[in-house]
């Protein structure tokens, strides 16, 4: 089994990350920012762009909201980051939506389902 080495995108992709979650939850006065977790962000070759994964709890329009105010804080949050960071070249961001949570919670709904189909299908049995 070989080990995979952390590149250093992958070390600034995470601390990008840190510092994105840390500056919306503490700086970021938007009320459409409330809830928003950061879950990841995935990073350009050149570090021109970086993707940001983030999770909103809420419903479609929950979700549309908290995109546009991330839209709407780019600038201020691109400046944060250069500043904390002391970085040369403040990447551009590009936020999505994280549906990795939304998928898991589903996948575990369908395995609790058939769990208790087969729970049903035991007690039926043994009667």
């Amino acid at each position: 089994m070989t080990r995979r080495a952390f590149t250093r995108n992958d070390r600034l992709s995470e601390e990008l990350r840190r510092v994105l979650t840390e500056l919306i939850v503490r700086a970021a006065k938007d009320p459409r920012l409330e809830g928003v977790t950061v879950s990841g962000v995935r990073l350009a070759a050149d570090r021109s762009h970086a993707t940001v994964f983030v999770s909103v709890i809420g419903d479609d329009e929950r979700e549309r909201q908290a995109l546009d105010g991330l839209q709407a804080a780019n600038p201020f949050l691109r400046r944060e980051l250069g500043r904390v960071m002391h970085l040369r070249t403040v990447p551009e961001l590009g936020f999505k939506r994280d549906t990795s949570y939304a998928y898991g919670d589903r996948m575990e709904r369908l395995l609790d389902e058939i769990h208790r189909e087969r729970e049903g299908d035991d007690s039926e049995s043994e009667t």
